[in-house]
């Protein structure tokens, strides 16, 4: 079994993301022993969704106001599609996009979530997936977009959606090991 014990992993999320694409990685970072935070916007409960549908509501652990993500050595972007819209405007989210990729720390992203990647303008020259439906907006800001589970290129994991979510998780937990 992988083995990622003490490793730090931030999953950053806001209301109405995709619950599949959270509640897959977060188990198995952890069951894989890492040391996961939930990072939110604001201190509080996040709903997530099953689709269209409201799903379950998770506790968020820490605030973007109440962490250094020096102190992390992965980021991980579930989707959806209001969740990703609402980080991608967060200038502080798009900032520590950009230390992670500029230190060549793990980032992953799945469905709507590169679009957080686009606004923070790391995507020149990068190979990804997505949902299919922003792949326009991930080429127009410079990446080659593909229609594949996961791909791999450098620090950057993308995947396309809740169908991946177990492929998606064991290339973040191959690349921290």
């Amino acid at each position: 079994m992988a083995d990622i014990s003490g490793k730090k992993i931030a999953i950053v999320v806001d209301n109405y993301f995709e619950e599949a694409e959270f509640s897959g990685p977060l188990a198995g970072l952890r069951q894989a022993g890492g040391l996961v935070d939930v990072i939110g916007l604001k201190a509080g409960d996040v709903q997530s969704m099953n689709h269209a549908d409201k799903s379950k509501t998770y506790p968020i652990d820490k605030t973007i106001d109440d962490v250094d993500f020096n102190d992390y050595d992965a980021l991980v972007l579930p989707g959806g599609g209001i969740n990703a819209d609402s980080l991608r405007m967060n200038q502080t989210i798009r900032a520590w996009v950009k230390e992670f990729m500029e230190h060549k720390k793990p980032v992953a992203a799945i469905c709507h979530a590169p679009w957080v990647l686009a606004s923070a303008e790391v995507l020149e020259g990068r190979k990804l997936t997505s949902y299919s439906t922003i792949q326009d907006d991930l080429r127009n800001a410079g990446a080659e977009w593909t229609d594949e589970a996961v791909v791999i290129d450098g620090n950057l994991i993308t995947s396309r959606q809740p169908d991946d979510v177990p492929a998606f998780s064991e290339a973040i937990i191959n690349t921290l090991q």
